[in-house]
């Protein structure tokens, strides 16, 4: 079998929203323990990611969003440089500091740079431990802790730079996706498949009827056997029927029993057994490639195990 990758970089630990904001720069600590402490860190091949190019963030963006987020950035660096504020709000939960604009080039690029590995077959597969996370960033919106969306710009730069016909996005966040969505929906290259908490944040869920999304809504207290049973009957005919030549995992563990910011029942098992489901598939139609970059997940405890059974399930150890 082929390597895993492990892709992060230290200024994603710098972005930082204030005093108390659950996406913390501690949750990749957390994982980061964890590996360690369970030997996995030893079958994972560590790289530390790059900068995207713009060019590749605007293969998902709009060029307007991207230079205001710039500007915005710019504006608070000169601001902190004559004594005024560390942060400025996007929205109420989504705020940047000094740091933003390059953690959110640098998310972007582990999930490009994985994804360039993967189709090099130097790796077979690749987790992106980075944040700011990204599936609630729309074309043209930063929302919900989230500036650029990962997932979706390497999804865009598969499908344009590598000409792939089909690739699929998997998106088990207790979130509903609706950046991806917004960016993917009517693409018939890109399969979208995700459950999610409804009703929950953000409001209203699956936006859009596009026959490439399968955006399964589920209520509150759903536990993994039900969502296990959703997966089997919605996800993987159309999964099978799409035949990825690539997927991509957008990786949200705050659907664990134990996270406080949703109300789901799902526990490592149930994330270890979704992640073979994947695999399955990923070996089937597309030589064992994923990538997996990180989401939600806000018990740090959680996180961690969640975060092991995933990539134990990955790494084949």
């Amino acid at each position: 079998m082929g390597a895993t990758g492990y892709f992060t970089h230290p200024t994603c630990w710098k972005h930082e929203m204030g005093a108390g904001h659950p996406e913390c720069p501690e949750r990749l600590g957390a994982i980061e323990d964890r590996l360690l402490v369970t030997g996995l860190d030893m079958a994972l091949q560590r790289r530390e990611a790059g900068p995207a190019a713009l060019a590749d963030i605007e293969l998902a963006h709009g060029r307007m969003h991207v230079a205001s987020l710039r500007g915005l950035s710019d504006v608070l660096r000169e601001d902190m440089a004559a004594g005024g504020p560390s942060h400025t709000s996007i929205d109420p939960d989504t705020l940047i500091n000094v740091h933003t604009w390059d953690a959110a080039l640098l998310s972007a690029g582990a999930a490009i740079e994985a994804t360039d590995a993967v189709m090099a077959g130097e790796l077979e597969n690749a987790f992106c431990a980075v944040r700011p996370p990204g599936h609630h960033a729309c074309r043209d919106k930063a929302m919900g802790f989230c500036f650029f969306n990962n997932v979706a710009i390497a999804a865009k730069h598969a499908v344009e730079r590598y000409g792939l016909k089909r690739v699929a996005i998997v998106d088990f966040d207790v979130h509903h996706g609706n950046g991806t969505e917004d960016i993917v929906a009517g693409d018939e290259r890109i399969l979208m498949v995700s459950f999610f908490q409804h009703p929950f944040y953000p409001e209203g869920g699956s936006q859009s009827n596009a026959r490439n999304l399968v955006n399964l809504p589920v209520p509150a207290y759903t536990r993994g056997m039900d969502i296990r049973e959703l997966i089997d009957m919605m996800w993987m005919p159309r999964l099978e029927a799409h035949r990825p030549e690539l997927i991509f995992i957008s990786a949200g563990f705050d659907a664990h029993r134990e996270d406080d910011m949703g109300q789901m029942g799902l526990v490592e098992q149930d994330y270890a057994w979704i992640t073979q489901r994947i695999k399955d598939v990923a070996l089937r139609h597309a030589k064992g490639r994923i990538v997996s970059c990180l989401e939600g997940g806000y018990n740090l405890n959680a996180l961690g195990r969640s975060v092991e059974a995933h990539l134990r399930v990955l790494a084949d150890v």
